[in-house]
């Protein structure tokens, strides 16, 4: 059983994630809490495995609980949070604290999105109960310096042959991206193209912290965009990301096509785009998420002359998108987070 504390200033909100995670029964809450204060009580008393915490409440609110809870008693933390981009910027910083992920806070919808809250709440928590025990991805992600050298590698006598990156990312992915980024050097020979799973009110906050974070320069995708070595272009939330060859140039397109998409962005789209357009120019990247959104991208990638890589399950919050291409033999390396960013540049050369 896996056992949920729910803390929320809002009593609605209080009871209607409480009655969502109660109708699977491998999850039982525990305990409520109307603030962070007492929130941490609730935590210290019950031992959860899961905690979903509210940003904005009295006494304390649910970042600085979640400092408590990360520094005293670590364990998964999804933050319940508004779609706005106060909403944003605060659930982004959560997520540097140790926060795994996020829910949007809107339950004044239609029935039909209702439903389809609960079952990612419910998804989302049994996913990250797994990884109670082995908390240190749960951590703030603490950047290196930027990759300089890598070991037995002399870029001088190797030859770019790759120059685009895919990559796909979900669950517990803004600190992973960030992390990467931040570690990639000024000079970074490729453009890096993102498909992370998250709200359109919640993208263009995410790329401004990336590129505060990084030495590249990062936007939110639009189209006309143009792809230039040491550029990074975000996704936007709902709509996809794709590439189009030019004569001269490769443009960036941001489009709703497909609208039958599982995921808006969606990786495959975006990587299949890659594949399609620059063949074996193009690095997949599949980081931490859940289901197997990349799998059919990086498939066509690989069978056009692409190449690969995996996060490795131990530093996965969820090890679901990687897995799938690490089951069916499509990653060419499996690595953590700390060795990440060298992989990457290493894997641009033959």
């Amino acid at each position: 059983m896996i056992k949920v504390v729910v803390v929320d200033d809002s009593a609605f909100m209080r009871k209607a994630l409480s009655t969502m995670l109660k109708k699977d029964p491998q999850i039982d809450v525990v305990a409520v809490a109307r603030n962070g204060e007492e929130g941490l009580e609730m935590v210290r008393k019950f031992d959860p495995d899961v905690v979903t915490m509210d940003i904005e409440m009295p006494k304390m609110d649910g970042l600085t609980a979640l400092k408590h809870i990360m520094m005293e008693m670590p364990r998964p933390v999804i933050m319940v949070s508004s779609l706005t981009t106060e909403g944003a910027e605060a659930t982004l910083k959560a997520m540097e604290y140790g926060a795994v992920d996020f829910i949007p806070k809107q339950f004044s919808m239609v029935s039909l999105e209702i439903v389809k809250i609960e079952e990612e709440l419910r998804s989302k928590v049994k996913s990250v109960a797994r990884k109670k025990d082995n908390l240190r991805v749960f951590r703030r992600i603490k950047k290196k310096a930027p990759v300089t050298t890598i070991k037995g590698f002399d870029k001088k006598k190797s030859i770019l042959v790759r120059d685009i990156v895919a990559v796909g990312v979900s669950t517990g992915g803004p600190p992973v991206v960030q992390k990467i980024l931040s570690e990639l050097p000024r000079d970074f020979p490729a453009c890096i193209l993102i498909a992370q799973h998250m709200p359109g009110s919640f993208t263009g906050p995410f790329a401004r912290r990336l590129n505060e974070a990084s030495q590249l320069t990062v936007k939110e995708a639009e189209s006309g965009d143009v792809i230039k070595p040491g550029h990074v272009f975000v996704a936007p939330g709902g709509q996809h990301l794709k590439i189009d060859q030019k004569v001269s140039r490769i443009d960036v397109v941001v489009t709703h096509e497909p609208r039958d998409a599982l995921y808006k962005p969606s990786a495959d789209v975006l990587i299949s785009s890659v594949a399609k357009g620059v063949g074996k120019r193009g690095l997949g990247v599949i980081l931490t998420g859940m289901g197997h959104d990349g799998l059919l991208g990086i498939r066509e990638l690989k069978q056009r002359g692409g190449k690969a890589i995996a996060q490795n399950e131990e530093s996965c919050v969820v090890y679901g998108m990687p897995k799938a291409i690490v089951d069916e033999h499509l990653a060419d390396v499996v690595t953590d987070v700390d060795h990440m960013a060298e992989t990457i540049v290493s894997m641009l050369y033959n």
